[in-house]
């Protein structure tokens, strides 16, 4: 059956999200009407449609076949390859589905675990401007009807947000399951990929066509389940129907080129009927977006950003004033002035304390205790020893001086000489320690002047070291990314061992789609290790991911393998232990 439209009711709420629905819907039809004899050129022309038109989220983590799989030019056929690209383009699918269904789940899950509060302010304030109106409405009819608003609010909320968790957990519970059939499958057909691939290619399109009918029978259920009940309005979405594998001889030897090429087509016709339905189903229950979250605040600042422009038409050159140009210029004389005076000032007067002055004073004291020394050389007629103090000959000038007086003066005025002498000396001693307190400040209050621009420079490094590691989420360089990856180590951990623990229980169901949830962990840490990775160690910290997503793999090692991951590879060691 042809992929249809969606019903009026079921559109995406954006242009971006109908363009893709209906060109697949219109390819899909254009495709019915060619006949099957011209179906490899068919097959050229939808590859090319694909790869144009379309944006593919690349795997990262590796199928589970054979490392020589792709590259083995002696067993790997064309037919294989083929089949091989085909493979990985449901695996990249599947993949980003769940990865957009994983981000609105966890957004849903926070929102629900946030106080009634919390929970009334979303129902209000984050929803755009058309709920914000109407939730408005209804809390004032019910504000003066009765005395529980705020509370049938919160119930509605709570509604609401339970409602898309739980249409999103279900639609990641039959993906994961599609997810985990498919790798246990290629697990087991690898080895007869590569060494029979005439006698596996059949039977493994045949498995895939199988998993795509389980995947449809998963997704009816859910749109029964959802149609049964009457609180909730299931007319949003068709039932979603895939095309069946036509009767092919599986058994035969090799298949012609005529009915691979349609098998192959078949199966990207019905991953685009699962990428159209998927659209509609989590545009329908995803997490708002950005613009919807935050309409308040953008409202506020285009409100802002407008008062500010027509404030700035009035005060510039348009309406015939210079307001803006002297602005500027006065602008550039405080950023120079500032940068003269907390910036050069500052630096040349340290530079000249403490290497110019320095010098001068060194040069002064040593010119002055050469002449002290010429002096008691002369006084004592003999020459003073090299190691004599400055008080020493102090002391023998101050003698000195004391006995030529004796002899013109009395002893009386000697001593009142000598102790204004001696005042004189002492206050002359205190001018000069003074003097050097002084100099010794002007450093302390160059430092000061210059601390202004220390911590604006400061502040200016910090924020190009931030956005020189990109630090965030997983896929940065520094302690939060760290984290993250830490974070997504833990998590892996954790579905290894409830994998374990459903098998032990007997759940298999239970196990399947923790196993597909497994996958989607490891590609995600084997995306974002990708790039801090670039170490002699990488290739061992990817081969250790793909292991364990190993089926077969015991569940012991694969927790040894997750305990080294976090204490030998430096990408997800913590900061603080890194060496």
């Amino acid at each position: 059956m042809d992929s249809q439209p969606p019903a009026n009711g079921s559109s995406p709420s954006t242009i971006g999200e109908l363009v893709p629905l209906y060109s697949s819907y219109l390819w899909n039809r254009v495709a019915s009407l060619i006949p099957t004899s011209n179906s490899i050129f068919l097959g050229k022309f939808s590859n090319l449609y694909r790869q144009t038109f379309t944006k593919k989220r690349h795997i990262s983590l590796p199928l589970p076949l054979p490392s020589d799989f792709p590259c083995s030019s002696t067993n790997i056929t064309v037919d294989t390859s083929r089949i091989y690209l085909v493979l990985e383009e449901i695996m990249s699918d599947v993949l980003s589905n769940l990865h957009d269904i994983q981000k609105s789940l966890e957004f849903w899950q926070s929102r629900a675990e946030g106080s009634n509060a919390r929970k009334a302010y979303f129902m209000v304030f984050e929803r755009g401007p058309v709920a914000f109106v109407d939730e408005s409405v209804k809390l004032v009819r019910k504000s003066l009807g009765e005395d529980s608003a705020m509370q049938h609010l919160c119930q509605s909320s709570s509604s609401h947000m339970f409602d898309r968790m739980r249409v999103l957990m279900e639609l990641r519970s039959s993906l994961a399951s599609f997810l985990a059939q498919l790798y246990v499958e290629l697990d087991k057909r690898g080895e007869d990929l590569l060494k029979n691939p005439e006698k596996s290619l059949p039977s493994l399109l045949a498995v895939v066509d199988r998993l795509f009918s389980n995947l449809e029978g998963s997704f009816s259920h859910l749109h029964a389940a959802r149609e049964s009940d009457s609180s909730i309005d299931g007319s949003y979405s068709m039932p979603l129907v895939f095309d069946r594998l036509p009767e092919i001889n599986e058994e035969g030897s090799q298949w012609t080129d005529c009915e691979l090429t349609d098998a192959i087509n078949l199966v990207h016709k019905n991953l685009e009927k699962l990428n159209s339905y998927l659209s509609v189903m989590v545009s329908k229950h995803r997490k708002p977006r950005r613009m919807t979250l935050y309409w308040v605040r953008y409202t506020c600042g285009a409100v802002g950003l407008s008062v500010l422009s027509i404030w700035l038409l009035r005060h510039s050159s348009l309406m015939g004033s210079s307001d803006i140009e002297n602005w500027i210029h006065d602008a550039k004389q405080a950023t120079v002035s500032f940068f003269s005076d907390h910036v050069e000032q500052p630096l040349l007067a340290i530079r000249d304390e403490l290497l110019i002055l320095s010098e001068k004073d060194t040069r002064v004291s040593w010119r002055l205790k050469k002449m002290l020394r010429n002096f008691c050389d002369q006084a004592t007629a003999e020459k003073v020893s090299d190691n004599a103090t400055d008080q020493e000959m102090l002391e023998v000038v101050m003698h000195r001086y004391e006995k030529n007086l004796c002899t013109l003066f009395t002893t009386s005025l000697v001593e009142s000489l000598s102790g204004v002498q001696k005042l004189k000396l002492d206050i002359e001693t205190a001018m000069l320690e003074l003097e050097q307190i002084l100099r010794a400040n002007e450093i302390n209050f160059a430092i000061l002047a210059a601390l202004p621009a220390f911590f604006l420079s400061l502040g200016m490094l910090a924020l190009l070291r931030t956005w020189l590691k990109q630090d965030s989420k997983a896929q940065g360089r520094g302690r939060i990314a760290r984290i993250h990856r830490r974070l997504l180590v833990v998590e892996i951990e954790k579905r290894i061992m409830h994998y374990q623990s459903y098998i032990e229980q007997g759940r298999d169901k239970d196990a399947e789609t923790v196993f597909g949830l497994l996958i989607y962990s490891l590609e995600r840490l084997y995306r974002v290790v990708e790039t801090p990775a670039k170490q002699a160690a990488s290739g061992i910290l990817k081969q250790d991911l793909i292991e364990l997503g190993r089926p077969q793999q015991q569940t012991s090692y694969k927790l040894t393998v997750t305990q080294r991951l976090v204490t030998v590879y430096d990408c997800l060691l913590p900061s603080l232990t890194r060496q």
